[in-house]
């Protein structure tokens, strides 16, 4: 998923340079041909959450690789695998070893699990040569936090790890009358959507329940949940939402998620924790305003009240209020659109990204 959704375009512009293999967790060794990528893909289990035995025999596998090998750099991006291939490159002498920070798992964490994440991303960085943010707010969060000195971690470019397909991710009428036939609503609907994993931490039941205040008597105001349900969510959604006609579910959208942006008028990431918005500036891409948290990671990417609005983490009352206030904003909400499309070219396009990928990599020689 993380290949898929930020480093394609990155992988196959290095492959021209670097000969490139990939540890990631799959059955399927050719999962990456179909994008054309000259990779190689080497299988390797690594589990998502905390799993002890699991860790250390990932970690183990790591140094058998590494030590077969002789890879002169290693690149890890996501928390668990950072630490793991990170503890495994300092054992195999790695002599170049980057880790790329992309959120972090303990913002929403209380008491000794808090602690125990943060040494975790310490203990990452320590083995790191060199570190990488993938936004600015999150860098400056990181050494206020104490993770790592503030000379050691750096931006590239403006932000974010993939940048956005702006060629992808555009305006798409017949994409937006196509999902829109799909979904049984007219072009006079308003679509709120929201795109990414069904968990607390992205505040999906925040948004249910500030949707169900904010519009329970407007029947052409619909809500459309894209992404993963991980935490088994749907069912407790569809309880705070009386509505349950104006509220719809796709249960994985990697292929199309352009076709889902340009359906929708605003998006809507009411999360507790991000390290940078990256389907805010794809939605941005495709001339979509969003209403998002006012968290690290996220206020890089929203202008206030010219691409977009941010409310207080947690707070229902303010998502609902700002979600019915964007709601009949009329043309003000095209024109933030419009604005956010500009800037997500301006900034954020995956050439600018890519080049950046390009001469860090360079530098680091």
């Amino acid at each position: 998923m993380t290949i898929k959704a930020f480093l394609l375009e990155h992988l196959k512009t290095l492959s021209r340079t670097y000969d490139i293999s990939v540890a990631v967790t799959t059955g399927n060794e050719g999962c990456l041909d179909k994008y054309g990528l000259d990779v190689r893909v080497i299988p390797v289990n690594i589990e998502r959450k905390i799993a002890p035995i699991a860790d250390i025999i990932t970690l183990a596998s790591l140094i058998r690789l590494f030590r077969r090998e002789q890879f002169k750099i290693i690149h890890s991006i996501t928390p668990k695998a950072g630490l793991l291939a990170m503890l495994a490159g300092v054992l195999t002498r790695v002599p170049i070893r980057i880790h790329s920070f992309v959120g972090q798992v303990w913002v929403t964490k209380k008491g000794f699990m808090r602690w125990f994440l943060q040494l975790a991303d310490k203990i990452t960085a320590l083995c790191a040569n060199h570190v990488l943010s993938d936004s600015q707010t999150q860098r400056q969060f990181l050494i206020d936090n104490k993770i790592l000195p503030a000379g050691k971690i750096r931006v590239l470019a403006n932000g974010s790890v993939g940048g956005v397909d702006t060629g992808r991710f555009k305006p798409d009428k017949v994409a937006r009358k196509e999902i829109r036939d799909k979904l049984g609503l007219e072009e006079s609907d308003f679509l709120i959507l929201f795109m990414g994993r069904f968990t607390i931490d992205k505040g999906v039941l925040d948004l249910s329940k500030a949707f169900a205040h904010a519009f329970a008597g407007d029947s052409n105001v619909h809500l459309l949940f894209v992404g993963p349900d991980e935490e088994q969510l749907q069912d407790k959604i569809q309880e705070l939402c009386p509505n349950t006609d104006r509220i719809h579910f796709i249960a994985y959208f990697s292929d199309i998620p352009e076709k889902w942006m340009a359906a929708a008028d605003l998006l809507c990431l009411p999360s507790y924790r991000e390290s940078f918005g990256d389907i805010i500036i794809e939605a941005a891409a495709c001339g979509i305003p969003s209403l998002a948290s006012r968290i690290y990671g996220i206020t890089d990417v929203i202008v206030e009240g010219q691409t977009g609005l941010m409310h207080e983490a947690g707070n229902k009352n303010q998502i609902a209020e700002l979600m019915y206030e964007m709601y009949k904003s009329g043309e003000k909400l095209y024109d933030m659109g419009r604005k956010a499309r500009d800037r997500a070219i301006r900034l954020y396009s995956k050439e600018i990204l890519t080049g950046a990928w390009q001469d860090f990599y360079r530098s680091v020689q």
